[in-house]
């Protein structure tokens, strides 16, 4: 094997006209060519340079951009739960009154839950690569400020329930011990046991209602029972007062004596008057009375009898 020392002096000089040649190529080339290809050549590179850079940045901000907008999504997100949670659950149950849970201080808690100030948003605002990665940084702090205040505020949401539904249930303990006996449908009393039983809110509501009417409806029936009652009770004792008051008359009545007047009369020629008591008179002529004698009247075609019961139309009384 030959070396690279043998090869090249194995090689074969140049023959006179090949020298001439190159000499004469070397002649003939200007002197501003190089210069000229050389500048030309930097130019390239220059612009070739100008080039990479420029489509190098375009895709950094492309990239800036993107990454703004994936951040600026996380924020938005996250925003939209935390207010979602704060005008909806967090509001209904700041109406709720301290008696109405079993711990009011669940209440206080939500109340400085919400008491916070939040950041704003102000999405990719920015045109240049240093001016997004600025509100990268601003859009990733305003996700995570969302994101742990939605969480404390959730659970701040989920005590007051809890506290509210553990009083509601102690209440609907109390009702359906109460209401044994004092309902009107005791199947209402047994759907309220269910709902205690299922912990559910709305059906403890629904049933405790059921129950509280059903006492209702059961006292009204024993009031309207207990009136009917007494008004029959009432019109006994009148009609026995009446029929006792009837016979304490009747009674009265008979103990008192029985009075006759027997009035004497003379027998004289027709006229009346007051004699000693004896009787006399004249044919055709009508008795006349006396009011000393011994003898009565009785009735007869509206004429005194003696020995009779002086008439009204007689004696006038």
């Amino acid at each position: 094997m030959k070396t690279e020392q043998e090869t090249e002096t194995n090689t074969p000089p140049p023959t006179n006209g090949e020298t001439a040649a190159v000499e004469e190529s070397r002649r003939v080339r200007p002197k501003w060519l190089v210069p000229l290809v050389a500048g030309l050549c930097t130019l390239a590179l220059v612009v070739a340079g100008g080039i990479g850079w420029k489509i190098w940045s375009d895709r950094r901000l492309a990239e800036a951009k993107a990454a703004c907008a994936t951040a600026s999504d996380a924020a938005r997100g996250a925003m939209n739960d935390w207010n979602t949670l704060v005008n909806g659950d967090a509001a209904d149950l700041l109406e709720v009154k301290a008696d109405q849970v079993k711990d009011a201080k669940t209440i206080d808690a939500l109340k400085t839950a919400l008491d916070v100030e939040a950041p704003e948003y102000e999405g990719c605002v920015a045109d240049g690569k240093d001016g997004l990665e600025t509100a990268i940084d601003e859009l990733d702090d305003a996700a995570a400020w969302y994101e742990k205040h939605a969480g404390s505020l959730k659970k701040a949401v989920d005590a007051v329930n809890d506290s509210k539904l553990a009083k509601t249930i102690d209440t609907a303990k109390t009702l359906l011990e109460s209401s044994n006996g004092n309902v009107q449908d005791d199947k209402t009393r047994e759907e309220l046991s269910k709902a205690i039983e299922a912990k559910d809110e709305a059906a403890i509501a629904k049933a405790s209602k059921a129950v509280n009417d059903s006492i209702a409806a059961k006292q009204k029936a024993d009031e309207e029972a207990k009136a009917k009652a007494q008004a029959e009770a009432d019109a006994k004792a009148a009609a026995a007062a009446n029929a006792q008051t009837q016979q304490q008359q009747y009674n009265y009545q008979q103990s008192q004596p029985q009075q006759s007047w027997t009035p004497s009369y003379p027998y004289g020629g027709g006229s009346t008057g007051g004699g000693s008591g004896t009787t006399g008179g004249s044919t055709g002529g009508s008795a006349g009375s006396s009011y000393g004698g011994s003898f009565g009247y009785s009735s007869g075609d509206g004429a005194a009898t003696p020995g009779g019961t002086c008439p009204e139309s007689v004696c006038g009384v």
